[in-house]
């Protein structure tokens, strides 16, 4: 029976001791949760009801958004959980499933910041010919692989994972990220291919073709009129703060799992803490904030009078 327990359950190590405080912690976690939920929902919620939000930048960002609250939501009520025991633990199918999900829609948020970014080059450098391409079929077809794609590639690693062996049941996080793969007796050479492939064509690839075409887009900008120059600065600045904000926290998720466990708890935490609690909250805020219809939307929807 101990056997059976040590290899179904995984404790999760990453947390710092709050004693008496767990309960202000919980409150305060419980309300950045619900900021999250709304504030994403609503942007989503605009962008569903108003017609003139109904083109391809603005599509791209709902599901961007969605992306958030499917994240946050796989997270948070587990860590809400965890503030309040006194032990930590997750059954290792849970812990692959909260695996799947945060790749999933890491992944995927990579393949929908190079479609807005496609879309902003073809709106810009090919005004003419925009209509045309970016039709509702090619929207429909990017935001398929933008989920169908990511959703295979993180599968295969989640099986591998789940009938991997298991020689260590410690996880020094706070959620089930790549740090899974320290607690395999042998890592998987398949696994270890798998990733840098997928690596390279779900992330580095995107990346590259986003920086590519962002590239264009100002140098075209750049020889443009003043109107094309405000057009650019207003609709690609916030994709790329967005993208900036991501890449950064990936490349700290990336690189945490291959960091000895003697690297400082309280660190760790505090940069695991960035990914679950600050992006989430980003995406809204720019797009919300620096996306003139969002925000026009917005301010309406808030400040509304009331009706006598």
């Amino acid at each position: 029976m101990d056997d059976e327990l040590n290899v179904t359950y995984i404790s999760l190590k990453g947390y710092v001791e709050v004693n008496k405080y767990r309960y202000v912690y919980f409150l305060i976690i419980f309300t950045v949760y619900i900021l999250i939920i709304c504030s994403n929902s609503t942007i989503v919620y605009l962008i569903m009801i108003h017609r003139n939000l109904h083109e391809p930048m603005y599509i791209f960002i709902a599901a961007l958004l969605l992306n958030c609250v499917l994240y946050s939501t796989t997270i948070y009520p587990k860590f809400l959980t965890d503030v309040l025991s006194e032990k930590q633990i997750i059954s290792y199918s849970a812990c692959v499933f909260q695996f799947f999900v945060v790749y999933f829609t890491g992944t995927s948020e990579f393949f929908l910041l190079s479609a807005m970014a496609y879309d902003r080059y073809v709106s810009i450098c090919k005004p003419l010919q925009y209509p045309t391409i970016m039709r509702k079929t090619t929207v429909n077809i990017l935001l398929l692989l933008a989920w169908i794609l990511p959703a295979l590639h993180i599968s295969v690693l989640a099986i591998a994972s789940a009938e991997s062996k298991l020689c260590n049941v410690t996880l020094t996080g706070i959620f089930c990220n790549n740090s899974i793969y320290q607690l395999q007796c042998v890592r998987s050479r398949f696994i270890t291919i798998y990733g840098v492939v997928g690596l390279l064509v779900f992330a580095i690839l995107p990346m590259l073709f986003i920086i590519f075409t962002y590239t264009k887009i100002f140098l075209i900008s750049y020889r443009s009129c003043r109107e094309v120059r405000r057009k650019a600065a207003e609709t690609c600045l916030p994709h790329l703060l967005v993208l900036i904000s991501f890449s950064s926290l990936n490349v700290y998720d990336i690189s945490i799992a291959r960091v000895e466990s003697n690297f400082p708890k309280t660190a760790r935490l505090i940069m695991t803490l960035q990914i679950v609690l600050c992006h989430p909250l980003f995406n809204p805020l720019i797009y919300g904030l620096k996306m003139k219809e969002i925000s026009k939307h917005l301010r309406r929807l808030l400040c509304s009078p009331k009706i006598i």
